[in-house]
């Protein structure tokens, strides 16, 4: 059996945003989207470069090892936006999701970073196979809220992971076997923040063409509201060797969508670039598909996908008010000015009820070698750290705890309350004040020295001979004594 791809990209920048900061690729072996985040165009500067440096993976079939290739194109990824913030400290604050699948021709390799999302549709059951790097999945992974009140929670959107913020980038990478008749989805969370698990499912499970697909979700998104840019992918894995039907119609012509594609220039060679990667660049916001192509590139463009609007009698083209602009330069001005500042408002106010409400939770951590109270939590927001030390415990040391508990402090306690926290740390001293006590007994017994022999173990006879006297000797203490609780806690002390 040969297996191989057929794909279709769309990009939109929703109904609020002035701009597109997603990127997306989809090519014969590579399908990739990023979401880009940071002031002014940062985010499609990131979000652009991430796209740019990845999409060279679509120019051989990989090797055996593609999560290595996978890893080493996103950290390089990685490297080359905090090159560009360095040399441009106005960039700073910039980054970006991605979320990624590569094509060997028998599996799949996914790597992930951030809250773009990809899917699996096989038997008519659609499946999320990338993990959210979000506070709110975090608090959900920890039970603290239930994935419902996730899905309004004000700080949903917070990442915990970007490419851009940090040196070093730890993606996600796993192996997907694929088979005949699975439909994979890699989208923003334009789409996945937007439209219900249950909608995309039954709108994916329809199997009309990947580029129809394409432009249902995004409209659906639109439909409901479109707060944020949109941009899908749809690839479905098709036999080919019957060389008929939807695989007779396979074309292997790279889609760019998004930022990714306003930023390319076009290219006048008459059609010399013949890698996957060298047609894409070329793609630009050409005005007309490339021939074949089951996905247009795109710019996300009021008109959605690269100016190519629905066809007539789908399931319905944009409406009038969907593709209205603002007449006059004055309003259209008042109007960016006057989003930009809700947004900035909202924003602003959702991170301080965010950092408020991280401010009212406790756990218990290691602190240099020692147990401490921290407020706050224990993962730290891209660039911010969200705890700091409430009170050190220096005399509650690790080493007196036993193996077990030791690692539960490194890996953090929560304890939600601050009376909780405390009573975590008044358990902690009392263990580790009684495996303190037993070391220090166990270590005074065997510095105790033992009893003199007596004259007749020593083979003489009473009368025989004259005792020598015996040197004074100091006698060491017998180390502490144990209270009935903590012999009880002193049990736990050798425990794994």
């Amino acid at each position: 059996m040969s297996l191989s791809l057929r794909f279709a990209a769309g990009s939109h920048k929703g109904m609020i945003r002035e701009g597109n900061e997603d990127s997306g690729y989809a090519g014969p072996r590579l399908l990739a989207i990023a979401d880009g985040m940071g002031g002014q165009a940062a985010g499609e500067v990131a979000s652009s470069e991430v796209i740019s440096a990845l999409v060279t993976l679509d120019d051989d079939v990989p090797g055996s090892d593609i999560l290595t290739s996978l890893g080493t194109a996103v950290q390089r990824a990685n490297d080359q936006l905090r090159m560009m913030v360095e040399e441009d400290p106005q960039l700073e604050g910039m980054g970006t999701t991605l979320t990624a699948l590569l094509w060997t021709g028998q599996r799949l390799g996914l790597v992930h970073v951030g809250d773009s999302r990809a899917y699996l549709l096989r038997d008519g059951v659609l499946t999320q196979i990338t993990q959210d790097h979000t506070w709110v999945q975090r608090l959900v992974d920890e039970g603290r809220i239930t994935e419902e009140e996730a899905t309004t929670h004000p700080q949903r959107s917070l990442l915990m992971r970007a490419l851009g913020s940090g040196d070093h980038v730890e993606p996600d990478l796993s192996i997907r076997e694929v088979r005949a008749g699975d439909r994979y989805l890699i989208c923003s969370d334009g789409l996945s923040g937007v439209v219900s698990h249950q909608t995309m499912e039954e709108t994916l499970a329809a199997y009309q063409e990947p580029q129809q697909t394409v432009q249902e979700l995004i409209q659906l998104a639109l439909r409901g509201g479109g707060p944020d840019n949109i941009t899908v992918i749809v690839a479905d894995v098709l036999d080919v060797d019957g060389g008929d039907g939807p695989a007779g119609r396979l074309s292997d012509t790279p889609v760019v969508v998004g930022a990714v594609a306003e930023s390319q220039p076009l290219l006048n060679d008459g059609g010399a670039m013949q890698t996957p990667a060298g047609r894409a660049s070329g793609l630009g916001r050409s005005g007309q598909p490339p021939a074949g192509g089951f996905g247009p590139p795109g710019s996300g463009d009021d008109l959605g996908y690269g100016g190519m609007p629905p066809e007539d009698g789908g399931y319905g083209t944009y409406s009038e008010r969907d593709l209205r602009k603002p007449r006059g330069a004055g309003r259209r001005w008042f109007k960016r000015i006057f989003f930009t500042l809700l947004v900035l408002a909202l924003v602003g106010a959702g991170a301080y009820g965010g950092w408020r409400w991280t401010q009212t939770q406790y756990f218990v951590g290691a602190n240099d070698g020692h147990v401490a109270l921290y407020r706050g939590i224990s993962q730290d927001l891209a660039w911010v750290s969200l705890s700091k030390v409430e009170k050190d415990h220096p005399d509650i040391e690790l080493k007196y705890l036993p193996s077990y508990q030791q690692r539960q402090v490194e890996e953090t306690i929560a304890g939600s309350s601050l009376a909780k926290a405390e009573a975590k740390i008044r358990e902690l001293g009392a263990q580790a004040t009684a495996c303190r006590k037993q070391e220090e007994a166990r270590a005074a017994a065997a510095a105790r020295p033992s009893a003199p022999p007596s004259e007749e173990q020593a083979g003489g006879t009473a009368g025989s001979t004259k005792p020598k006297p015996t040197p004074t000797t100091a006698v060491p203490s017998p180390g502490p004594t144990l209270t009935e609780d903590e012999k009880r806690l002193a049990s736990n002390c050798g425990k794994q």
